[in-house]
């Protein structure tokens, strides 16, 4: 069995870890992704002929690691893919970006196109057509004098395509390790991490919240920094 990390699991849904550089569902590279791997844990589990349903109720980019959630009937599927539609669905990120920001905390409100031939997103005018809003707030946590490096948490109230690394880019604060949008060049692995998901239960409706964070090695190793050491 593929190494999985379960946060939560239950009859309705299951909350997992997303190891960074995998899939959220099968693409043309045909590596290992995330539904396939779920699925084969259900399906060793508890033992179950035949396909196994697993609902994709949300995605990661492919190189950003964190928490997903899947759901494990159709019911839940239908009701937790409505919740990210009426943004009852909340998601906070981690990301270590270049440099010291002016400001502890700010929003972030931009007008995003997504060129397809690219796949890349880029901040455009308002009028420009396609062009679609995009709104996040942000709050710095830590900053690393020696290493120039900020921690920020994301609290994401759009999700459009590339959507935080895009705005931070733009903002004069890339994500250290994007090599798409990157300014520096730095780092090899992309520093997102999306570490809590906020949900409704599908059919409790209880109100649940998860967090999972990453290892505090290399770049994360932020996650340790005293301020004043």
């Amino acid at each position: 069995m593929q190494d999985l990390k379960v946060i939560y699991e239950d009859n309705h849904i299951i909350v997992v870890e997303k190891k960074p550089n995998i899939p959220s569902q099968a693409d043309k590279t045909e590596d290992i992704d995330m539904l396939s791997i779920v699925k084969n844990y259900i399906k060793e589990k508890y033992q179950k002929p035949g396909n196994v349903y697993l609902g994709l109720v949300h995605r990661l980019d492919r190189p950003v690691g964190g928490i997903m959630i899947f759901a494990k009937t159709s019911k839940a599927a239908s009701r937790l893919s409505n919740a990210v539609r009426e943004k009852v669905f909340k998601k906070k990120y981690l990301a270590v970006v270049d440099g010291k920001l002016d400001k502890k905390e700010g929003v972030l409100e931009d007008y995003l196109y997504k060129d397809e031939r690219n796949n890349i997103s880029k901040v455009v005018k308002k009028e420009k057509k396609n062009a679609k809003y995009a709104k996040l707030e942000y709050k710095v946590l830590k900053y690393n004098k020696i290493k120039d490096l900020s921690l920020l948490e994301i609290n994401l109230h759009t999700g459009r395509h590339h959507q935080i690394r895009v705005q931070l880019s733009n903002m004069g604060h890339s994500i250290f390790g994007d090599q798409k949008y990157g300014t520096r060049g730095r780092g090899k692995q992309i520093a997102l991490w999306a570490y809590e998901l906020a949900i409704i239960h599908p059919t409790t409706k209880e109100k649940m919240t998860f967090t999972d964070m990453p290892e505090a090695v290399g770049t994360w190793s932020i996650l340790k920094y005293e301020e004043n050491s």
